[in-house]
């Protein structure tokens, strides 16, 4: 280390106006984030990827260079570093098999010798803040292969910036996301010994803060920087907070010392949809305590007023999209998250949380416009277009409950604007002619949406397009999306093919009628007489 702590906050190393910025590892949690915030800081922004498909969605695809290439390809990391002035070091083999930190180690040391030949004034790693005194072979093979990477960054004679972090909190993080599933799906759990380990959690927006501010620190600066959250919390105290920010009944919880490392991401990999390969060394990472020895980052990138983010507004914050019912639609622009915290498209799809979904699409053979009458028509006096008995019986038991039930109706019987209450579902969104929003307002464990679509496919024929989505609160959530989900078919596949065939009838209705018209010589409706 050329840095020395205690000292006041220093001045940031001037960059140039054009200053470029490599980020590697942009297709995954933390390089799909920090993209946007390197931009808003008016920095030029190279992405370095494997699939540079995979980010074509991202709102911010159009401001970066994206290039194809790997960490462990010494030439294409040449292509990609040239002109560069600070490089973001974002990737790591976990999850890839038992040779992960041999795979870590050859790509750190090519990106490091490619790096120092092409020029690049500043390295910024992120990885795993460890326990102090602890000699790397009694590390965890996940922090140890993390640790390893940072010394190799540092020892390559660029000055580098190594941030040490423990657990991310924010939807898409791995370490977040196994902290949800188990929270949400056990509301009564016997857990591994290391739910007493301390953790000093920290919130992604932090993480993205810290990662921005280390471009443009003094070139004298080179070392290892700890950062975390406000609090010092155990895995249990991190449950407990979630379930009470997220509002499920107080979690019970059994600390067993019998549950190894080992076994414990067994119970991981049975209990959420984490990949065990990933769930493994996380787990094992856990019987370590990691917690900051330090805070001098905030000498190089001060922290503003209410940061670090306290643990429960960074839960909050990493749950509040579902909770706005900004709900991932995937056929609309309505995947672009908003904020750091929010999903990604590119997240894998065990991140998020879980939503149930129920896709159903049918062709019509009738004009999107006679289809979205029958669609923006739907319930009150007209109904739900299939299983009627099953709908009553819904809507008597909601009453019997407490809830709304069907005797609401709707208020126009043709047309419908945002706000409106239909039966027991509220109008969320419409986009006139095409799409239909109706969110839940019946008695569940957890948050429902129902989306209709009137559209073209791409061989210019009338498509039907129906998605029923489920946002599960805790245990009882999933145990009823489990157990409506055999009637599913009768109730979603009979409204959206029930659905089609009304629309179909009604145009062949009309056809027929005008065709009726021109014979008799009769103005059809609408026309000048």
């Amino acid at each position: 280390m050329t840095d020395t702590p205690g000292h006041p906050a220093q001045p940031p190393c001037p960059l140039p106006p054009d200053a470029l910025c490599l980020v590697t590892g942009a297709t995954g949690y933390i390089g799909g984030r920090l993209v946007p915030e390197l931009i808003k800081a008016g920095h030029r922004v190279r992405c370095l990827a494997r699939t540079p498909a995979k980010l074509r969605d991202h709102p911010w695809a159009g401001q970066a260079e994206i290039v194809r290439g790997d960490v462990t390809d010494a030439a294409s990391l040449a292509t990609a570093l040239r002109g560069v002035d600070v490089a973001y070091y974002l990737v790591h083999a976990l999850g890839t098999g038992r040779d992960f930190e041999k795979t870590d180690r050859r790509a750190a040391r090519t990106f490091a010798e490619q790096a120092r030949a092409a020029g690049v004034r500043r390295i910024v790693y992120l990885g795993g803040l460890v326990p102090g005194g602890v000699p790397d072979r009694d590390l965890s093979p996940h922090l140890r292969s993390r640790t390893e990477v940072g010394r190799i960054l540092i020892d390559s004679g660029i000055p580098t910036t190594v941030l040490r972090a423990a657990v991310i909190i924010g939807s898409g993080s791995a370490s977040f996301e196994m902290l949800r599933y188990l929270t949400e799906r056990l509301p009564v759990m016997v857990t591994p010994s290391w739910v007493r380990t301390r953790i000093q959690p920290i919130a992604v927006r932090d993480v993205l803060r810290y990662l921005v501010g280390s471009a443009t620190m003094p070139a004298h600066v080179s070392r290892t920087f700890d950062i975390g959250g406000p609090e010092v919390l155990t895995y249990l105290d991190m449950m407990r907070r979630y379930a009470a920010v997220d509002g499920l009944p107080p979690r019970i919880i059994f600390p067993v010392p019998v549950l190894t490392p080992r076994l414990s991401s067994h119970w991981v990999g049975l209990v959420t949809p984490v990949p065990r390969s990933i769930a493994r060394p996380l787990a094992e990472s856990l019987k370590h305590e990691v917690v900051c020895d330090e805070h001098d980052i905030a000498q190089w990138v001060p922290d503003p007023p209410g940061t670090p983010i306290p643990f429960d507004r960074a839960l909050a914050l990493a749950l509040q999209k579902v909770r706005d019912a900004q709900v991932d639609t995937r056929w609309s622009s309505a995947s672009v998250p908003g904020a750091p915290s929010d999903p990604l498209p590119t997240d894998p799809d065990w991140a998020g949380g879980s939503l149930y979904t129920d896709v159903r699409e049918r062709t019509v053979d009738a004009p999107p416009q006679a289809l979205w009458r029958v669609v923006e028509g739907i319930g009150g006096e007209n109904g739900w277009y299939s299983f009627p008995i099953a709908w009553a019986v819904r809507g008597w038991l909601d009453r019997l409950i407490g809830g709304v039930g069907l005797r609401r109706g709707r208020r126009d019987a043709t047309l419908l604007r945002i706000g409106d209450s239909l039966d027991f579902w509220r109008v969320e969104e419409i986009e006139r002619g095409r799409l239909l929003r109706l969110r839940a307002e019946m008695r569940l464990p957890g948050l429902a949406w129902l989306e209709m679509y009137a559209e073209h496919d791409d061989e210019g024929r009338t498509r039907y397009r129906q998605r029923a989505l489920f946002h599960p609160r805790g245990l009882a959530g999933h145990a009823y999306w489990w157990g409506v989900s055999p009637f599913h078919a009768l109730v979603f596949g009979g409204m959206a093919r029930n659905i089609a065939r009304t629309a179909e009838a009604a145009d062949a209705a009309a056809r027929a009628a005008a065709s009726a018209a021109d014979r008799q010589g009769a103005p059809t409706p609408g026309a000048p007489s």
